[in-house]
């Protein structure tokens, strides 16, 4: 029996990891959440090799007696502060963050651990110098206390590799949505307020850029490396290549929904809206072998798996 923790398994990433580990039944599957950003909702309702642990990953005390006691194979730290407007709002808050990881980490390499994949982040490049943003290029330009965090997160597994030879598998997620997102991110946002016909609300000109990856292909490329060791002490960008802009977004999501839903355009965030936004998913496409999911049929499959 391969022993798996999940921290942050209330989360979208994090319950759909879940959710498809407990597909092979020689996985047991532990998930830790504080339920800050996760809903219980999201979690499996009743499996045999699945165990739920309400548990703050920041607090030494509370992890370390669920590492302990299982033994784990493999971590997935998935814990995180997310949202752009709660990150702004809470700056303390995600900083301490930083704590969780190095709990992780010191008690990964004392437990046995085979490896620890972390889930990173597209804001680790800050405003960016290129295009498509590669794995190898990171100015740490940015200032905002999320993304810090993340760039932190990344040397502490870097670092317990070289010192302890703890392994470790980096994920930049460019935006993943899915049925299980929360309304504040802005696929989900945008897809309500064009169900309820209500104004279609944009932060700025809406000409910044983004790529949408849905979260199947996520999943499936996580799974692929940890089945098939890929991306061993290595970071990969997990993301769409699709770069439209926001308003583009908006635009597509009103005439699929056949909402009458019209653009309302917000004054600009002061800080935390990079202009642009486009991986170089040149390793992604590799491991996961097959055509990534166009962005209409990704929010038709939003769409189809939730309730507004």
């Amino acid at each position: 029996m391969t022993r798996i923790l999940v921290t942050g398994a209330a989360g979208n990433i994090g319950s759909a990891l879940v959710h498809r580990l407990l597909m092979y039944p020689d996985y047991q599957v532990v998930g830790v959440d504080n339920f800050l950003t996760g809903s219980k909702s999201k979690l499996p309702v009743s499996q045999h090799n699945f165990s739920f642990i309400k548990a703050d990953v920041n607090n030494y005390e509370e992890i370390s007696s669920i590492m302990l006691s299982y033994r784990f194979d493999f971590v997935f730290h998935y814990a995180a502060v997310v949202g752009v407007q709660r990150t702004l709002d809470n700056p303390v808050l995600v900083l301490a963050d930083i704590q969780g990881i190095k709990n992780i980490l010191d008690l990964a390499k004392n437990t046995g651990v085979k490896r620890v994949f972390y889930s990173s982040s597209s804001e680790v490049y800050g405003e960016p110098v290129e295009f498509p943003q590669n794995e190898q290029t990171t100015p740490l330009n940015s200032r905002l206390p999320y993304a810090v965090v993340k760039n932190v997160g990344e040397s502490f597994l870097r670092s317990y590799h070289k010192e302890f030879g703890l392994s470790y598998t980096i994920f930049r997620f460019f935006n993943t949505y899915g049925p299980r997102q929360s309304e504040d991110f802005v696929v989900t946002k945008f897809l309500k307020q064009a169900i309820l016909n209500q104004h279609i609300t944009i932060y700025g000109s809406g000409m910044q850029t983004r790529t949408f990856c849905y979260i199947d292909d996520n999943i499936d490329t996580t799974l692929a490396c940890l089945q098939h060791s890929h991306c061993v002490n290595d970071v990969m960008n997990v993301g769409n290549d699709e770069e439209l802009t926001v308003k583009e977004l908006a635009q597509k999501i009103i005439r699929l929904t056949g909402s009458r839903s019209t653009i309302e355009f917000l004054p600009a965030l002061k800080e935390g809206d990079m202009t642009r936004r486009r991986p170089d998913n040149s390793k992604m496409r590799s491991i996961l072998s097959r055509p990534l999911t166009s962005l209409e049929e990704g929010l038709r499959k939003t769409l189809e798996g939730r309730m507004f």
